[in-house]
């Protein structure tokens, strides 16, 4: 599986995050579809299907990842 340059994944799992906390699913057209588009490649560039999974699995391929990493744990609100 080829893997994504740790510098795209942060910059995919910021402007998910970003989008996410200011609610893009609700927004117009444009920003709806910039959340997609976020959303879709950042499930692509990890091997994942689920959006929940994918920056989960962007965190741990960046370097420094742990196999203890306990943010599988953490709930998101």
């Amino acid at each position: 599986m080829l893997m994504a340059h740790p510098a795209v994944l942060t910059s995919l799992i910021e402007q998910y995050e970003t989008l996410r906390v200011l609610h893009a699913e609700n927004g117009c057209s444009e920003v709806r579809q910039r959340m997609d588009d976020v959303a879709y490649t950042l499930c692509v560039a990890t091997g994942t299907r689920d959006i929940d999974a994918a920056p989960i699995a962007a965190r741990f391929q960046l370097p420094g990842a742990r196999p203890e990493d306990d943010s599988v744990l953490t709930s998101s609100t």
